[in-house]
């Protein structure tokens, strides 16, 4: 199967992906919640409307805190200009809670049709869908705990006060056709006020604080990528920092894809799994230790960019292991690489047959090359005997394609100064001790010595 075939093969998932909608997406477990804070008129629906737009290749949606309000009675409307809506008694805080718990956990949620003219609501409700990231956006969204807690971060949009009454006053002029007197009044008794009491003192509950609002474009790309960053984290991320698996594109789905059919011919699976060993092993790489260093281009010029720690070996576990060799020696020129064998003993037990590595290993950063990490056995006694050579902990990035939580479990909790680096993470092993979904025998489709 070719470049262009694996395009057509990709591309097909991804259609075949949207065009089911959210039932058949493959997204996180959990969706990524986003609280946006400030006050009346500081920047908070640009700065959302920003984060929505960069975030172009993700499922998201907003949700106002002003749908959230309580429903005006007739008594109320007669008297709407002594009502104080940007008090925290003005919105159904329970309400909000129970629709965020809803989509948090992967349910449709029917959000209220609020209407600021009429202070009622009216019909239909939004509905709103699973999806990947969730912002919630008000004034208070950050004042109660219970709502806080839902979050995984937390903005306060910071604007100065005179800003943000003149846009206040264009706004309620312009859009809500009232007179500025009538706004400056509202103002000065019942916002102004409620934003030193309620909204001011939950800025010290944001993770991110934006002075300048939707003008501070970097504030913005930092979030972006931070979000872009946990989207693309598994939960075990969460627990072991020492983990780092590589972006997942459709390329590197599509090729998941071939290698793991059970149909694909042994060439076809040579070839991806060598692409995909490449993309893992340069990742690995940039894990590296590095120094700044000046150099000369051939127009004159000065650039500034970084070198790489050249005391760098490989070792590979027999036989699976021999597999990310080519790979290794593609991007490192000349390096040394060092072999491991192990055997199994029965579920649990794991002894050392062979082992040949460089001299110096004790001084070098070791690139320990399995493709499949499933109990974690091998992987263990691996480790052990390069510490026992005297290799720092810290010096080790362990490279395969896929790994079970297991493996990961018996890896991280034992060497937490390891680093390790996969493509994707699998559901689990069986009875056999085997990846599922996973693979099969790697080293023996890989080698062509399967059944």
């Amino acid at each position: 199967m070719d470049s262009e075939t694996l395009v057509t093969l990709t591309n097909g998932i991804k259609d075949h992906l949207q065009s089911n909608g959210p039932r058949t997406r493959i997204s996180p477990k959990q969706p990524f919640v986003i609280g946006v804070a400030g006050g009346t008129a500081s920047g908070k629906t640009t700065v959302c409307n920003m984060i929505i737009s960069q975030l172009h290749d993700q499922r998201v949606v907003l949700v106002n805190q002003d749908s959230f309000y309580y429903s005006l009675n007739e008594e109320e409307l007669q008297k709407v200009n002594e009502y104080n809506f940007d008090h925290p008694d003005a919105f159904d805080t329970e309400l909000l809670l129970s629709c965020m718990e809803k989509i948090k956990h992967g349910q449709a949620v029917n959000i209220p049709n609020y209407d600021v003219k009429s202070r009622k609501f009216s019909e239909p409700a939004r509905k709103v869908n699973p999806a990947d990231v969730i912002i919630l956006e008000g004034i208070l969204v950050l004042h109660d705990f219970r709502v806080r807690n839902l979050m995984n971060m937390k903005i306060f949009v910071d604007e100065d006060s005179d800003v943000r009454l003149a846009r206040r006053i264009q706004r309620d002029t312009i859009e809500r056709g009232r007179n500025v007197q009538n706004v400056l009044d509202q103002y000065d008794r019942f916002v102004k006020p409620s934003f030193d009491d309620f909204v001011l003192p939950t800025k010290k509950y944001a993770d991110i604080i934006i002075p300048r609002g939707g003008d501070n474009d970097v504030a913005i790309d930092l979030i972006v990528q931070h979000i872009h960053t946990k989207l693309g984290q598994h939960n075990l991320c969460k627990i072991y920092p020492n983990i780092f698996i590589i972006f997942s594109t459709f390329q590197i789905k599509g090729m998941h894809t071939l290698i793991r059919d059970v149909k694909t011919t042994k060439h076809d699976f040579v070839f991806y799994s060598d692409r995909l060993i490449r993309l893992v092993v340069e990742h690995g790489l940039g894990h590296l230790p590095f120094t700044e260093k000046q150099i000369i281009t051939p127009t004159g010029s000065v650039y500034t960019g970084v070198v790489f720690c050249k005391t760098l070996c490989g070792v590979s576990v027999i036989r699976s292991g021999e597999s990310m060799e080519n790979a290794v020696r593609a991007c490192c020129k000349g390096i040394k690489i060092g072999k491991i064998l192990i055997h199994g003993e029965g579920n649990n037990g794991r002894q050392l047959i062979y082992e040949k590595l460089p001299a110096d290993i004790a001084s070098r950063h070791v690139l320990l090359l399995d493709p499949i990490l499933a109990s974690g056995n091998s992987a263990v006694k691996a480790i052990s005997l390069l510490l026992s050579k005297g290799v720092p902990e810290s010096n080790i990035i362990f490279l395969n394609l896929i790994a079970a939580p297991e493996g990961i479990h018996a890896v991280c909790k034992k060497f937490p100064l390891l680093k390790l680096v996969t493509s994707e993470i699998d559901a689990s092993v069986d009875d056999d001790l085997r990846v599922i979904p996973g693979m099969g025998e790697f080293g023996d489709r890989y080698f062509g010595t399967d059944s």
